[in-house]
């Protein structure tokens, strides 16, 4: 029987896509109309010179076991110190900012000098937006009606993922406990991130069942770890050896019909 569900944050209950999305169609739209471009060939460059330049800095490969994008990279603050390579990203990460916008400007024609406006501007619109899926709160609260213990297992910035849930601070009360891979120098789908969240919630593996959006972090982390799990396919194709959801649904509001968590 289970007794606990672990959930991912991103692109399972935040719509973190979504707030990406809008802060680039902002900044993107306004400077498209002001140079007379075309919006989405702008933030398809700056999109690509992003994903570039983010590979070249000394804090990439931390970023890759933690879990932080580089669409995360252009808005984020960093001001974690208890990791010495989130002090080093500190230092850098606003070079990287400015740089990628300057890049991707500069491909399409805008002067370089629009681009410490367009770094603010996308950062004060990321800030503004936040989005839940429309069944978020719906599913946890159901979920805890029926008696099941939840905890949210993100991976990513202690400070980013933090600033995420005050924008949503209604998430917060679901669960018992909150954990985030960079205060451990490890994420998802290290196996040793869903042991402590067992140990955090005094169960074994088979109490528990993980939910979450992404193959080769969620879906492959519980595997590891002997833990079942619920796969909510977006649909953009991703796959991953070795990671086997139990369960795959389409939508985050399908889990409350998974047979494994129906009413007791």
């Amino acid at each position: 029987m289970k007794k606990a569900i672990f959930f991912d944050l991103d692109d399972t209950l935040l719509n973190d896509r979504k707030s990406i999305q809008r802060a680039f169609d902002v900044t993107c739209g306004e400077l498209a109309e002001k140079y007379g471009l075309d919006s989405a060939e702008l933030e398809a460059n700056v999109r690509d010179c992003a994903r570039k330049l983010y590979s070249t800095y000394p804090f990439f490969e931390f970023t890759q076991k933690i879990g932080i994008n580089p669409f995360e990279g252009l808005w984020g603050r960093f001001t974690d110190v208890h990791h010495w390579k989130f002090r080093e990203m500190g230092m850098f990460i606003s070079d990287y900012q400015l740089k990628a916008w300057k890049e991707g400007l500069q491909l399409s024609g805008v002067p370089e000098e629009e681009a410490e406006g367009a770094k603010k501007r996308f950062q004060e619109v990321r800030r503004s937006t936040s989005f839940v899926f429309d069944d978020t709160y719906e599913v946890l609260e159901q979920l805890k009606t029926r008696g099941f213990r939840l905890l949210l297992l993100t991976n990513g910035s202690p400070s980013l993922q933090l600033e995420k849930l005050a924008m949503e601070e209604r998430l917060i009360p679901y669960f018992e406990h909150i954990v985030i891979s960079g205060n451990f120098g490890f994420g998802k789908p290290d196996p040793r991130l869903f042991q402590h969240a067992l140990r955090l919630m005094e169960i074994s593996a088979k109490e528990a069942i993980m939910v979450g959006d992404n193959v080769s972090t969620d879906i492959l982390g519980a595997n590891n770890a002997g833990i079942d799990s619920i796969w909510i396919d977006h649909g953009d194709g991703k796959k991953m050896e070795g990671a086997k959801p139990t369960y795959r649904v389409e939508r985050l509001k399908d889990v409350l019909d998974t047979t494994v968590l129906l009413p007791r």
